[in-house]
């Protein structure tokens, strides 16, 4: 077994061609991935033999008309599209160090924050930095929290703040829910409503990994029952539509800017709520365009 000196000088010799790696994974081509690297095909295949001399294994087999990576080339591939979102987010630090003011984020958020929130935040941080960029990039809690910890977003308006290795959080606001029922529902005369009183309703949830599917599951336990779920959406638009169609009862913020046509919202008692929290990966410093909206969140709304 190679020590850890002897590691670092295989690393440093295989380190050229490993981008090779990366790019034969995608396009399962040899000619493709030599001209997508700008570089002639017999050099792809010399460094191809070069990584299996060096490494003592082959790290490509054929397949069919193509190549495809050995179980050897495959975790050197892996390594080297980690190795290469590390080094572009250094490159990326070095441009922002240049000229903060023209910085790039990347902001994720749930589809329940991007009708007020989000805009809001991005318009009263932009009247400071007009030069700053965002990308912004919608999804449930999981798939935020995912893409924190992958790296191909800098921040994440999520709710409730994740609770995960690796991320940092700050809770920003909390959220009242409200039971959402058909305008010609029974309940919606109500001045309030028990969650216990909905045990026999159907209900339109979100899908499993959003963080409103999470704490309609947990409240309706507590209250004692398992919600008949007639309905699964992946936008609170759906969920909303569905309802006003007398398809069933959920759960959900109050809408901005008001009630939406077709639907009443009730209050719950006990009143409910839910944590919007901002995350971010937390194993590596910030970007200093990324660090000064994080900031600028933490004061403005904390």
């Amino acid at each position: 077994m190679m020590d850890d000196s002897e590691n670092a000088r295989v690393a440093a010799d295989l380190a050229p061609s490993v981008a090779l790696l990366r790019v034969l994974k995608v396009t399962g081509n040899l000619t493709r991935a030599a001209a997508e690297l700008r570089i002639p095909q017999p050099t792809a295949s010399r460094r191809l033999a070069a990584l299996a001399d060096l490494l003592g294994t082959p790290v490509t087999a054929p397949d069919g008309r193509g190549i495809r990576l050995t179980r050897a080339g495959a975790l050197l591939a892996d390594a080297a599209e980690r190795a290469g979102t590390e080094l572009e987010h250094g490159v990326r630090q070095v441009h922002e160090e240049v000229d903060p003011e023209r910085g790039h984020v990347a902001l994720g958020f749930l589809h329940l924050l991007g009708r007020s929130l989000v805009p809001g935040l991005v318009r009263d941080f932009r009247a400071g930095h007009p030069h700053a960029r965002f990308t912004l990039v919608q999804g449930s809690l999981q798939d935020i929290v995912d893409r924190l910890v992958r790296g191909e977003v800098d921040l994440g308006l999520v709710a409730p703040p994740p609770e995960t290795a690796g991320l940092a959080s700050i809770p920003l606001t909390e959220q009242e829910l409200f039971v959402a029922v058909p305008e010609t529902h029974p309940l919606a005369a109500a001045g309030h409503v028990r969650l216990v009183d909905l045990a026999a309703e159907p209900f339109v949830m979100l899908e499993h990994g959003y963080g409103l599917r999470q704490i309609t599951d947990r409240l309706c336990a507590q209250a004692g029952f398992e919600p008949e779920v007639a309905f699964e959406g992946q936008e609170s638009e759906t969920v909303r539509g569905l309802v006003a169609s007398g398809l069933g009862v959920a759960l959900l913020p109050k809408f901005e800017p008001g009630t939406p046509a077709g639907i009443v919202e009730v209050p719950l008692r006990p009143r409910a709520t839910r944590t919007v929290g901002l995350a971010w990966p937390s194993l590596r410093p910030l970007p200093p365009a990324v660090a000064a909206f994080r900031d600028f969140v933490q004061r403005t709304r904390t």
